[in-house]
Parts: C-alpha cells; structure tokens; sequence
C-alpha cells in the first residue's frame, strides 16, 4: 500500500492510491496516518477496506508529510563510504546518530526555506523508514517485523550551522521545511529489497546525486536493531539512513542553495519530490 496525507498544513487527512494512481480519502477508514495504526494490526482496517468505494482527492491538493504525530526524527550520517570520503571523512566503525528536531517536518513538495544567516545550506536525498510497532533490544533477524514501510526524504542541512559553530550537528539538521517526507509511505510487503533501491537528486534540472542504497555501509535491519539497544523505537518513528555522494558540501568548488533554485528527488518505487527554494519569510 501507498499510504499518504493530503490537504492543507496542519488540516491534512490520511490517503491510499488506488491501482490507478488516484488518491482516495481514507477518513472514513482510519483517523490519521500515526503510530496509532501503522502496526500490521492497525493496517488490516485499510487493507480490508474496498478501496474503490472511497472518495477521490483533486490531484492538485497538496500532500503532508505521509505520518504524523512523530516522536523522533532519528538520522544516520556518513552511512554511505563513497559520501564520507566526498565529506573528508572516516567511515564510522559503527552507526553515528543524530536526532533532527521534529518541527522540520514538512511535506514532500512544500519549499526548502533557507533560514537567517544561512549561506551553506545543502541537499540529501535519503531513504526513510517509518517504525510500525515498538521496538526494544531487538535482534537484526527480527528487525525488519518492527518497520512500518519506507518513504522518500530531504534531510536538508546548513553546513556551516552543523560543521562551524560549536556544539553537534542537530541546529544544522534541524531548521524548519529541511525534512521533506513522503510523498506517500510504502508498506514494507512492496518493497522486495531496501537494500537495492536507486535514488537521485536534481538541482535546477542538473543531476546531482545518482545512487543506490546499496553502497550503505549499514543496512535498515541493522540500523534498526542497533538503535533499538540505545532507545525504545516507537510507532510513527522516522529513521533517516544516509545519503549517497553528490551533495553540494562535497563538490569543487562547493555548491550550495539559493531562493529561486528548484530541488527534486526521488527514490525508485517510493515516488519523488519537488521543492522551490525560498527565503524565510519570517
């Protein structure tokens, strides 16, 4: 299933797509895409659902991030070697965490804001898996039982933010519209292989990141069992695994986003997303 959020931000409703690439309104179903019903359990009420009777939503609406009610916004850096050497950087011996603060969730098509001060901000296309049941001190065997599916996502970063000022990495990570999720949420049952998936990212129609999930140095089952020792993985969940080389930070010379430009990305059979680049506003 193909599960995903539509409507206006903050008002959005949860969604299918139908066999024929339409979406249709699953309010009737289900009250949201949450952790609420994001467990196989909690996935029966849709799947036994006729699809075909529900309401059809306007393909121009515009689509949320495809789960909400969100805990943790949980990501893996230099998870690709080929984008630790472009970054000047050792592969890690095990998995690097860091967490991106939740209010940088935002829709897949909705714009990358480029925040005060910021001259360096840079693009990741990276695979997301969304947690469907809690997950605690779980073996790599047993891991893949506790993913929900896999989405699409921007983690969008401010290099001189994350690298040049003191402290971690988060208030790089963190700025609002720099974590683009969706467009929809694809159950783990469609999704053969997460480790043989294709992804890319153009910016201004320039092909920028051309690769595959693959090259990880670490795998979904076991950054999943891996994070599970430290912390308790809860329904709804977001884990950012990595992005492969190609990002603006790594190119010479360094190339990074200004308002105007326009960002788009995907990753085969999880769809793709779109993004202008804009000032912030506020």
């Amino acid at each position: 299933m193909k599960l995903l959020r539509f409507g206006f931000n903050g008002e959005e409703k949860p969604g299918i797509v139908d066999a024929d690439g339409r979406v249709r309104d699953l309010s009737g179903i289900v009250p949201d895409i949450s952790g609420a019903v994001l467990s196989d359990e909690g996935m029966q009420a849709i799947r036994d659902a006729d699809i075909t009777t529900l309401p059809i939503v306007s393909a121009d609406t515009r689509l949320g991030p495809c789960v909400v009610g969100t805990g943790k916004f949980i990501c893996i850096g230099l998870n690709y070697a080929d984008h630790a050497a472009e970054s000047g950087m050792d592969v890690p011996t095990e998995p690097v965490i860091f967490m991106k603060a939740t209010s940088a969730i935002c829709g897949p098509n909705d714009p990358i804001i480029i925040p005060r001060g910021s001259e360096k901000t840079d693009w990741e296309v990276e695979l997301a898996v969304i947690i469907g049941k809690r997950a605690k001190y779980v073996t790599e065997a047993d891991a893949m039982d506790y993913v929900a599916g896999y989405a699409v996502t921007n983690d969008v970063s401010e290099r001189a933010f994350q690298l040049e000022r003191l402290g971690q990495w988060t208030k790089g990570k963190s700025c609002d519209n720099y974590g683009q999720i969706g467009p929809w949420l694809v159950t783990r049952d469609e999704i053969k292989d997460p480790q043989n998936m294709t992804m890319w990212l153009t910016v201004n129609g320039k092909t920028m990141q051309n690769g595959s999930t693959k090259t990880m140095v670490y795998g979904v089952a076991h950054i999943v069992s891996y994070l599970s020792q430290f912390m308790s993985l809860q329904p709804g969940d977001v884990i950012s695994t990595g992005t492969p080389p190609g990002v603006g930070m790594g190119k010479n010379p360094q190339q990074y986003l200004r308002p105007g430009d326009v960002v788009e990305l995907g990753i085969t059979g999880l769809g793709q997303q779109r993004q202008d680049v804009i000032a912030d506003p506020e």
